[in-house]
């Protein structure tokens, strides 16, 4: 397969685990740009390899942890909706997703990665250990994890009190205080 029919094949698909990985369209095109071109360099060896879409996905996430690590870009956009969901209203199923959404892009990085790359890319975790470089068992772990973070915030955001800001609350599943006076890990 040559370079231009992989993009052609592959693109959008590079471009929505960016977005998804992100929470940002525009920086999400950037980063699959900048990826495809150093793709582009090598693809001679990438071909090669056992599977592109392992090498182009570590791209782009490497691409995206770059990004953070520069301090001019610890600034995020972000749109604040005050709209409230009624219920049987036709939108309250998006007003519910978007939520949510808001309670992944909290997530560390690794966590949200591996829950883009699990439900939203339907990849198995050795694919998924391959692509951020650590073991199957660091992938359940960061995966069970991140379920279980938003699964607090998520039921937290339903209390009388109103919605609550992603990771605040009962300090997380890992931060609950154990019997013996330690923390639960």
């Amino acid at each position: 397969m040559t370079f231009e029919e992989y993009v052609a094949a592959r693109g959008q698909a590079l471009v929505r685990f960016a977005a998804l990985l992100t929470g940002d369209e525009h920086r999400a095109e950037d980063l699959v740009q900048e990826a495809l071109t150093k793709a582009y360099l090598r693809w001679a060896h990438i071909r090669r390899g056992d599977d592109p879409d392992v090498y182009l996905r570590r791209l782009v996430l490497n691409g995206s942890r770059s990004w953070w690590r520069r301090r001019r870009n610890r600034e995020l956009v972000v749109t604040v909706n005050d709209e409230v969901a009624v219920p049987g209203e036709l939108d309250a199923e998006a007003v519910e997703r978007d939520a949510l959404w808001r309670l992944i892009r909290a997530l560390p990085q690794q966590q949200r990665a591996v829950v883009v790359l699990r439900y939203y890319e339907d990849l198995d975790d050795a694919t998924i250990a391959r692509i951020l470089d650590c073991s199957a068992v660091t992938v359940r772990t960061h995966a069970m994890r991140a379920l279980g973070r938003l699964r607090d915030d998520y039921e937290g955001s339903d209390t009388d009190d109103g919605p609550r800001e992603p990771g605040q609350g009962d300090a997380g599943r890992a931060g609950r205080a154990h019997p013996g006076g330690r923390r639960a890990r």
